[in-house]
């Protein structure tokens, strides 16, 4: 396995670009030079692009996530629930 190191990324950190310094194996640098030609860009670019990419779906999921267990339950019964082998109990349905 041989790795090719001191790829430099710029990261923005409100508005303010931070110098970070990443190792790869050389198959994963080969695919970022390349997929950043085609995008015209800097492999710096293309690395910082992803990396905001995956935090901003890692927030949105994790706020999502407690919006729903903040909500109080909709099911409303009076006596109690069913349990789970009643439930999927595939002979009282035919």
């Amino acid at each position: 396995m041989t790795r090719t190191s001191c790829y430099t990324i710029l990261v923005s950190s409100t508005h303010r670009l931070r110098n970070v310094t990443v190792t790869l194996e050389e198959d994963v640098a080969q695919w970022a030079r390349i997929e950043a030609a085609r995008q015209d860009t800097s492999v710096s670019r293309l690395l910082g692009a992803l990396l905001k990419e995956r935090m901003s779906a890692q927030d949105g999921y994790e706020k999502a996530m407690r919006r729903a267990l903040g909500r109080k339950p909709f099911l409303r019964s009076k006596g109690r629930y069913l349990t789970r082998e009643k439930a999927h109990d595939r002979h009282r349905l035919r």
